[in-house]
């Protein structure tokens, strides 16, 4: 192994040294890092998760590019700054991470966390002309609150965070056409049950066009009824969900939270 990689990884704890606030959104975004690696959504290295930094709104963090989920702690992750668009290596985060969760956290100051995957299923309905359909409830979720990128290559040019932005407008999902996935929210939790149903919404609707037969679709004054509903269950009773995700993440592996 690297000596990069192991002083990249292995290294002392930031507790003591960071707000408590602060503290607590990287034990979250380690967190959201081994769920991706537990549900299998992590791409080796590739992909990325971010969160701002509370109390300094023009700061983010994200992994260290070098490191696999696995490997991320609440010390080890890179706190970066949006606004410095001179990304080098000596911050170990490469620049497609940081044009695309940079850009965001520029455009988007309604958001605190950003999850980025390559969840084929996702990618498969992003290239579909109607995109996520709401066929589930976990599809409904998804109603009227999705934007489509169309591909510009690897989202490694600065100049394209305008394009993304947007294209996301004030949506909390984004489908990156024959790329992958963007889901958003006010929390960590918020992105990481959006990319969670997401991922089940495109596995169910594929599933039902596959079988090949015609299927009903809920009406619009269903569809808005639920989306009231679920503003109401996601800020209520559902939040409950994400402390459960901890608690299971700290029976396989508590280092996360380091």
């Amino acid at each position: 192994m690297s000596s990069n990689v192991v002083q990249l990884r292995d290294v002392p704890t930031l507790r003591d040294e960071v707000s408590p606030k602060e503290w607590q959104a990287r034990v979250d975004l380690a967190a959201a890092y081994r769920l991706a690696d537990l549900y299998n959504w992590a791409d080796s290295i590739y992909n990325h998760i971010s969160i701002r930094v509370p109390g300094e709104p023009d700061f983010f963090l994200i992994k260290a590019h070098e490191l696999l989920y696995e490997e991320v702690t609440a010390s080890n992750l890179v706190k970066v700054d949006s606004r410095n668009d001179d990304v080098d290596e000596s911050l170990h985060v490469n620049r497609p991470g940081f044009t695309l969760h940079g850009g965001l956290m520029r455009a988007r100051p309604d958001i605190n966390a950003a999850y980025h995957t390559h969840i084929p299923e996702t990618i498969i309905v992003a290239n579909q002309p109607d995109g996520v359909l709401p066929l589930s409830q976990s599809g409904m979720q998804f109603w009227n609150n999705v934007g489509y990128h169309d591909y510009q290559g690897i989202t490694e040019n600065l100049d394209e965070r305008e394009a993304i932005a947007a294209a996301f407008g004030d949506n909390h999902t984004l489908l990156m056409r024959n790329h992958g996935a963007v889901t958003v929210g006010k929390s960590m939790r918020d992105a990481f049950m959006r990319m969670r149903e997401l991922e089940v919404a495109c596995k169910m609707q594929l599933r039902q066009q596959a079988a090949g037969d015609k299927f009903v679709m809920p009406s619009k004054e269903v569809l808005d009824h639920y989306a009231e509903q679920r503003k109401a269950h996601d800020t209520g009773r559902g939040t409950a969900d994400w402390p459960a995700f901890l608690r299971r993440l700290d029976r396989i592996d508590p280092s996360y939270a380091q």
